[in-house]
């Protein structure tokens, strides 16, 4: 039986109406600063905190409800005699139900111009404690922190006269992951605000986007969650424009397509199947920059995602949709292009207004291993200190062109990777091989293009010059690759050979 309700909300949706409703079922009601003044403005008879605690609020409302009168009401079991004794001997109420929710903090500090002082003032120390207790005391006290829920207490109140334990079971649930993301939040924010090591007890935090069909195959359950934060230029900011909700598979996969975006600036295609590039292009217009990545793997490049870091415009839209893909996402499409796609059911069209925007350096990439969580850098660099050439050959200046082209590519495929590049355009890559030798072959294998002429990039060091080899035989002209291995004067050995030009980077790309 709920009896006497306690509120204190920043979020006052839909508090006045559950307010009232509460009224009419006989609830007694006790609020807070902010709160009791809106319920009082709107003719609903509330008990000030004050009236219950003998105690004024102070310190600007940052002391209130951290009293005996208030936490001994929500944490005395009723099923103890003793408990019950000590709240008629100390004259203390209980308190069956709360409704709180928290200062806004994730809100505050999401402002461009927020101060630490300003994110400080919105930690809020009285509701999270008040939360803590009546979840604890769940058994008896039903709790709400979110205002979706008070429709349905209201209902069950109304039908049942009370709230079944395993509803109030439900909201203690709810509350404890709430208040464990507020406390993250502000761990979080505060360690950003300074630099230092790795925290000891790492505690991280994600909102949920929505449940997916299923995960990487159909028998696996999945859902999708987003970080707390800025999150410009990644999946999460962008809009649907046409088509059924994206599954575990084209999320993963239109994030890797975003990532190697990023690294261009001219207009530029990416094509992705499974997490690996299939194709990229760069051109003068995006145009020109799809055929390319279209022409590098015209098998592969069905069913997959195709990313654009320019606006989708008439011509574009007609040549995609002569085969079938998963996803296009582009910073915008022109209202024609936007009319053929839709023509395809089932093609997903995502509007990304700031898709060349990078991620934050201070994010960080996560892999879960069973029983633990791997946590690194984001990739964010391309070069060591220096491009050094290696080989009695200097690269052309077209060459040099193709090998930064290739590098970026070759640094978001799957590790042992291989790129062949020339004109702006990739023309053969060999992705995810146990060893290095078959990643050239799969590479030259599988290029829908001459291979004659282009330059290729490799992801890490050649352990012996046979890669090299392979590569000259096809007529490749330059290399790029990290060096660093014992054995790197048999590689520059066999590169100058066959005349080939060798960059070193100093910096390996392992994806995997």
């Amino acid at each position: 039986m709920v009896k006497r309700a306690l509120i204190s909300v920043s979020d006052k949706r839909g508090i006045v109406e559950f307010a009232k409703k509460l009224t009419n079922l006989g609830v007694e009601i006790i609020s807070t600063g902010g709160t009791a003044k809106v319920l009082i403005e709107n003719h609903i008879k509330v008990i000030p905190i004050s009236d219950i605690t003998n105690f004024p609020e102070c310190l600007d409302g940052r002391v209130k409800t951290l009293h005996p009168a208030v936490h001994g009401g929500l944490l005395a079991r009723r099923d103890m005699k003793e408990h019950m004794e000590q709240l008629e001997k100390l004259n203390i109420t209980p308190i069956d139900l709360v409704a709180i929710n928290l200062y806004p903090f994730k809100e505050t500090i999401a402002r461009e111009d927020v101060t630490l002082e300003e994110a400080i003032e919105n930690i809020d120390i009285g509701g999270p404690t008040m939360l803590r207790s009546a979840a604890k005391n769940h058994k008896d006290v039903a709790v709400i922190c979110n205002p979706d829920d008070y429709d349905s207490i209201i209902k069950e109140l109304e039908k049942e006269k009370s709230v079944s334990y395993d509803t109030k079971y439900r909201l203690a649930l709810k509350v404890f992951e709430h208040t464990a993301h507020y406390d993250a939040l502000i761990a979080n924010y505060l360690r950003k605000q300074m630099d230092g090591d790795a925290p000891e007890l790492l505690t991280m935090t994600f909102e949920k986007v929505q449940d997916l069909r299923y995960g990487e195959n159909p028998h696996q359950k999945a859902v999708f969650y987003k970080e707390v934060g800025k999150n410009k230029g990644s999946l999460v900011e962008g809009k649907q424009l046409h088509g059924k909700e994206l599954s575990f598979n084209n999320i993963n996969d239109t994030n890797g397509a975003l990532e190697l975006l990023k690294e261009y600036k001219e207009p530029t295609v990416v094509a992705v199947k499974h997490t690996n590039a299939c194709g990229v292009g760069t051109g003068y217009d995006i145009y020109d920059a799809y055929l390319k990545a279209f022409e590098c793997d015209p098998i592969s490049i069905f069913g997959g995602i195709i990313a654009a870091n320019r606006t989708i415009d008439k011509r574009t839209a007609e040549e995609i949709n002569k085969i079938f893909v998963e996803i296009v996402i582009a910073p915008s499409f022109e209202e024609e292009a936007l009319n053929i796609l839709k023509s395809k059911k089932n093609i997903r069209l995502i509007e990304l207004s700031n898709i060349d925007e990078k991620q934050q350096i201070d994010r960080v990439d996560m892999k879960k291993v069973n029983g633990g969580l791997l946590i690194q850098d984001i990739n964010h660099e391309l070069y060591g200190e220096e491009l050094k050439v290696v080989t009695e050959r200097i690269p052309t200046d077209k060459e040099m062109e193709d090998l930064k082209f290739a590098w970026k590519v070759v640094k978001h495929i799957k590790s042992n990777g291989i790129v062949l590049a020339k004109d702006g355009q990739t023309v053969g890559i060999g992705p995810g091989q146990v060893n290095r030798i078959w990643a050239v072959e799969n590479a030259i294998k599988q290029a829908n293009i001459p291979v004659k002429g282009s330059v290729m990039a490799s992801d890490a060091f050649f352990p012996f010059s046979d890669c090299v080899e392979a590569a000259a035989k096809e007529g490749v002209t330059a290399i790029i690759q990290p060096g660093g291995s014992i054995r790197d004067e048999e590689s520059i050995d066999m590169a100058n050979k066959y005349g080939i030009a060798m960059v070193f980077t100093g910096m390996r790309h392992f994806k995997h």
